[in-house]
């Protein structure tokens, strides 16, 4: 494929939709601002890694293995995005976005060398703390850099940069899970708070060394119900997040994709805490192996299958898009990811669970990519923010209730007949998918069709 000859002002035009796709290493070169929020995150995704694996092993040590105290982490870690993504999402429509990215990695840099100070069963409070005000500043990270990247990127080229940034987010996961295993098994857990720490510096200089100007368009190419209205100051943020529902209520495409969404995270929400008890408890003492370093294999395995899935991405989208499959591949890979997940449960290792894991995630990898890019193109710029926040927001509530209920039921069953039955809940958002465009409940815009 030929370079474009001015890449910096096509990659961003909103209104190229004929121009080829850039492969991920022409869009990296090509595109600086992309390639320094692409680096920012794929250091701090590092230091999250090794922080999260390293603070349920601790977790797991201080309180003596029980599952009450890691699902209090684990719902620390959802709770505070279900709850502030809808205002992070306004906050970033109406403010800097660059500057909510950059206040943000300084204050995680702080919080996350806090967690120095656990030490006992006392200390526990201060690890749930931690953890929220983590996830709360990330809300804010996350909802600035999704709300920006289409802009830096461009249309032609959203679905090779999310798959990129994805990608990478979940390499990192990958081998940052393994690297706070080994870092915990071998320093302690104290080194991986301090890794993390140092990695939020790293993304607040990367994202400052990005023009504000890039991360929204300055003319926006909007719909007809936002393009009648005169542009005037909203008068707060409560009108910015009902807007942001209104949009989601009168689009059913939008709300369609959000609806799946949640009744995947019914059952895929399980996922952190299935991890952590099979590998700390029922893989654990396999050939030797501790109960950290096989959370590590696990979550190992996911984020490489992710990885994976990511990038194969662009080209699984071209090829559906050709053949104008987009959307009954969309139902089958949730509905296959969700088997193979169920299949977990009965895997008698860890090498062949890690195996139906890393399949399972290759699908879905695979699947929220193109799923992702769909709905980034369906929602004007000015909406955005609000819009895939508040996805983020609803999935992540069910998550938080399929963790709690998980916790709560593995005092009735065993991890592996939790699997079992998280990967058919999971399946059921792809029948769901599948039975809607079947039945023509809902249909998307032609020129989207098009264009995912």
């Amino acid at each position: 494929m030929q370079a474009v000859s001015n890449p910096q002002s096509e990659i961003r035009n909103p209104k190229s939709h004929t121009m080829p796709s850039l492969t991920y290493m022409q869009l990296l070169r090509s595109n600086r601002s992309f390639r320094r929020l692409w680096l920012g995150q794929v250091v701090s995704e590092l230091g999250n890694w090794f922080y999260f694996i390293a603070a349920l092993g601790l977790v797991r040590a201080v309180s003596n293995n029980s599952a009450g105290a890691t699902t209090i982490v684990l719902l620390a870690r959802l709770i505070p995005f279900t709850m502030f993504a809808p205002l992070a999402g306004a906050v970033v429509d109406r403010w800097s976005r660059r500057t909510v990215m950059i206040s943000t990695d300084l204050a995680r840099t702080i919080v996350a060398l806090l967690l120095l100070l656990v030490h006992k069963p006392g200390d526990l409070w201060l690890a749930y703390v931690c953890t929220l005000l983590l996830s709360f500043f990330g809300a804010f990270f996350e909802a600035a850099k999704n709300a920006a990247v289409p802009n830096i990127t461009g249309d032609g080229d959203l679905l090779a940069g999310n798959a990129l940034m994805f990608s990478s987010r979940f390499l990192l996961m990958s081998f940052g899970a393994a690297l706070g295993g080994w870092t915990a098994s071998h320093f302690g857990y104290q080194a991986a708070f301090i890794v993390n720490s140092l990695s939020f510096v790293v993304s607040a200089y990367s994202v400052w060394l990005i023009p504000d100007r890039e991360t929204r368009q300055d003319s926006l190419v909007v719909t007809n119900e936002t393009s009648s209205r005169p542009s005037r100051r909203r008068p707060n943020y409560w009108s910015d997040i009902r807007e942001g529902w209104t949009y989601i209520i009168r689009h059913p495409p939008v709300a369609a994709i959000l609806g799946v969404n949640i009744l995947w995270a019914t059952g895929g929400g399980a996922i952190n805490l299935i991890s952590d008890r099979l590998g700390g408890l029922v893989f654990a003492g396999q050939n030797g192996i501790s109960g950290d370093s096989a959370v590590a294999v696990l979550y190992f395995a996911a984020g490489m299958g992710l990885f994976v899935g990511m990038m194969i991405a662009r080209r699984v989208g071209t090829y559906l898009e050709f053949r104008g499959r987009t959307m009954g591949f969309i139902g089958w890979a949730l509905v296959l990811q969700g088997f193979l997940f169920a299949g977990i449960g009965v895997m008698p290792t860890i090498v062949l669970a890690s195996l139906m894991l890393f399949i399972s995630r290759v699908t879905l990898g695979v699947e929220f990519a193109i799923q992702e890019t769909l709905l980034m193109r369906l929602v004007p710029d000015n909406l955005r923010g609000r819009v895939s926040t508040t996805d983020r927001a609803t999935e992540l509530l069910i998550w938080s209730f399929s963790t709690a209920i998980a916790g709560w039921s593995l005092r009735a069953i065993t991890p592996r007949m939790l699997t079992v039955i998280s990967g058919l809940l999971s399946a059921s958002a792809g029948i769901a998918w599948l039975i809607m465009f079947a039945l023509n409940r809902v249909r998307l815009p032609q020129r989207a069709d098009e264009r995912i």
